[in-house]
């Protein structure tokens, strides 16, 4: 049985990689899609493909909340899932020595100031049926420290607590309004290809990056999505405030696969 019949979903930074898989495993369980993202060629084509509608959203920006609340009042699922790494027009100074206050703040204005936006919207498009569910998509980066990316973990810690916090705000004033937070750890999008390039090597290069990684390999866009289909359900209506990690076991406690 499909669980998000009937259900408006709204996934942020939806074009490609995990907000795309999010949005194509909700659209298979039923809901009805809200795509949103900067990249209007690409958000558009798949609300065409997927039957649902986008709006154009930067998430840092207040104004564009607005303008999506007024064409979108009401919603049952929220995903924040839009987020930069800082990295993402080449190498760049991150580390807390040499990283530039403009690039700390561009990071955060995406990741946090996006994730507080998206999720202040959301209880106010909840409020009026009183129950709903907000993931807001974190990363194993938010629960530990990145020397090489100080912005990046920071916002995703960020991420992380307000997750919390939206939680026991939304069940103090009685609403079964559910926040909750998913922490991948490296995922197999586009983001990595750079780094990944082309044979020969690549598989090297890849078995590399997950070298203390004790399940060896990337995860998958759509092991995320998993994991937001479940969050989003009515399975999960006592969850709230948790944080799911995704991994590949790196957080357990050693980086040594089984049997080494």
């Amino acid at each position: 049985m499909q669980k998000l019949i009937g259900k408006i979903c709204l996934v942020t930074g939806a074009a490609r990689g995990i907000g795309e898989a999010i949005a194509r495993a909700f659209h298979r369980e039923g809901g009805h899609l809200i795509i949103t993202d900067i990249d209007e060629s690409a958000g558009q084509e798949l609300a065409e493909e997927l039957g649902g509608q986008f709006f154009r959203l930067d998430v840092s920006e207040e104004a564009d909340w607005d303008d999506l609340a007024r064409n979108v009042p009401q919603l049952d699922i929220l995903v924040n899932n839009a987020g930069i790494t800082g990295f993402e027009h080449g190498p760049a100074a991150h580390d807390p020595e040499h990283a530039t206050l403009e690039s700390w703040r561009r990071v955060h204005a995406v990741n946090s100031d996006g994730t507080f936006l998206g999720c202040r919207y959301a209880i106010r498009a909840m409020r009026a049926r009183g129950a709903g569910s907000i993931i807001n998509i974190s990363s194993r980066s938010g629960m530990v420290g990145i020397p090489g990316a100080a912005a990046y973990a920071a916002s995703k810690a960020a991420v992380r607590n307000h997750s919390k916090t939206v939680a026991l705000y939304c069940a103090q004033q009685g609403l079964a309004i559910r926040c909750n937070s998913i922490h991948p750890a490296a995922i197999l999008t586009a983001m990595w290809e750079p780094m990944l390039g082309d044979e020969p090597g690549r598989q090297a290069r890849m078995d590399a990056l997950v070298a203390d990684t004790p399940l060896r390999r990337f995860g998958t866009p759509q092991e995320v999505a998993a994991l937001a289909v479940l969050l989003a359900s009515d399975e999960a209506s006592y969850m709230t405030g948790a944080e799911l990690t995704l991994d590949g076991g790196i957080l357990a406690g050693s980086a040594a696969a089984p049997g080494s």
